[in-house]
C-alpha cells in the first residue's frame, strides 16, 4: 500500500473514532448516547444486557470518550504512519475486550463497533511500500 493511501485510512479511522466516541466524553452527552443505545438494543431485540450505569461506570465511559476524542483529533491534525500503527494496536485490544464483554453477557450491539475496530485495525497493520517509507 502507498503511504498516501495509508494516511487516508488513518484519517478515516480518526473521523470514525471522533463521531462514535465524542458522545461518551461528558456525563450529559453519555446519558443521551446510553439511552439511545438502550432503546436501539430493546427495539431490535438484540441479545445481551445493556444495564443502567452507576456513577463509576459513567466515569469510565467519560474517560474512554475523552481520551479517544483527543487521540482522534491528534490523528486528524497530525496524521502519521506511526500513529496508525499505534492505533492498530489499540484496536486489537479494544476488539478483544469487546468480544470478552459480549461473551460474558454484554449486549451484542457491541459487535457492530467491533467490526469497525477489526477492519480499521487490519487496514492499519498492512505493509507500506518500501519506497514510501523513506
Amino acid at each position: 500500500m502507498h503511504l498516501k493511501t495509508y494516511l487516508r485510512i488513518v484519517r478515516a479511522s480518526a473521523w470514525y473514532d471522533l463521531v462514535v466516541t465524542i458522545g461518551f466524553a461528558t456525563p450529559w452527552s453519555f446519558a443521551l448516547v446510553h439511552q439511545s443505545l438502550l432503546q436501539l438494543n430493546s427495539s431490535l431485540g438484540i441479545a445481551g444486557e445493556f444495564p443502567t450505569f452507576a456513577a463509576t461506570h459513567v466515569l469510565m465511559a467519560n474517560l474512554l470518550g475523552s481520551i479517544v476524542t483527543i487521540w482522534a483529533i491528534l490523528r486528524l491534525r497530525d496524521t502519521r504512519m506511526e500513529y496508525g500503527r499505534y492505533d492498530a494496536a489499540g484496536r486489537v485490544l479494544f476488539s478483544m475486550w469487546q468480544l470478552y464483554a459480549v461473551a460474558h453477557g454484554a449486549s451484542q450491539i457491541i459487535l457492530a463497533f467491533t467490526l469497525f475496530e477489526i477492519a480499521f485495525g487490519i487496514l492499519q497493520l498492512l505493509p507500506i511500500s518500501h519506497k514510501d517509507k523513506r
